[in-house]
């Protein structure tokens, strides 16, 4: 499958056909909360919602100070925050290595640089904010990994950031694509990304009504 069979994902594979990390977390040794950034954080937190293991998904900032960790204040992209979501997850359900791979296949564009399609700034930059060292040599081994299977169609522009203190968003924010499905943004650009998850990762979905 060509890169122009799956837009907007970057990939030169299906996401299905993405390795799987081959260093990752055992759930003994996994923390079980995890804070990603891939750009608007609607997005990222509607596609975590749907995995089975995940508890629970907040919308934050991660990456600037707490007197800017406001909505109206990283919009301007000068904060140093990105949008980001904090994942709460069951680590015997879903290891930390298969959240990246669901990160980096379906819920973004990990080649796009400081944007997602057409919201641009650092504020939408990929990113991942390790909890510990643990996280962090994981993290870094799949994305050389995945760079060296050469899954991807560009350099891979995610960064790995340490995580100093993620701030919860606005709570207007949370479940924002649940209480807002009509929503254009929502409909053309948070949705299809969920309906890729539905796709290539069915057997990952969450039960309706559980978690």
């Amino acid at each position: 499958m060509s890169t122009c069979d799956i837009p907007g994902l970057g990939l030169t594979v299906a996401p299905n056909a993405v390795p799987d990390p081959i260093d990752d977390l055992t759930a003994g040794a996994d923390s079980g909360a995890a804070v990603l950034a891939g750009g608007c954080f609607w997005c990222t937190e509607a596609v975590f919602r749907r995995l089975d293991g995940v508890l629970d998904v907040q919308p934050g900032y991660a990456g600037g100070a707490a007197e800017t960790a406001n909505y109206e204040a990283v919009c301007s992209g000068r904060t140093g925050h990105a949008e980001a979501i904090r994942i709460s997850y069951d680590p015997a359900r879903i290891s930390y290595g298969q959240l990246l791979k669901v990160f980096l296949s379906v819920a973004h564009d990990p080649t796009q640089m400081n944007r997602q399609g057409n919201d641009v700034g650092t504020q939408y930059r990929s990113a991942v904010f390790p909890a510990d060292a643990a996280q962090r040599r994981v993290a870094e081994a799949y994305l050389a990994q995945l760079t060296a299977a050469g899954v991807f169609a560009a350099p891979v522009a995610t960064t790995i950031e340490p995580l100093v203190q993620f701030h919860v968003a606005e709570r207007y924010h949370r479940d924002y694509a649940a209480r807002n499905p009509g929503q254009s943004y929502i409909r053309y650009v948070s949705m299809p990304k969920v309906e890729k998850l539905e796709t290539y990762f069915g057997d990952k979905l969450a039960k309706e009504g559980g978690r």
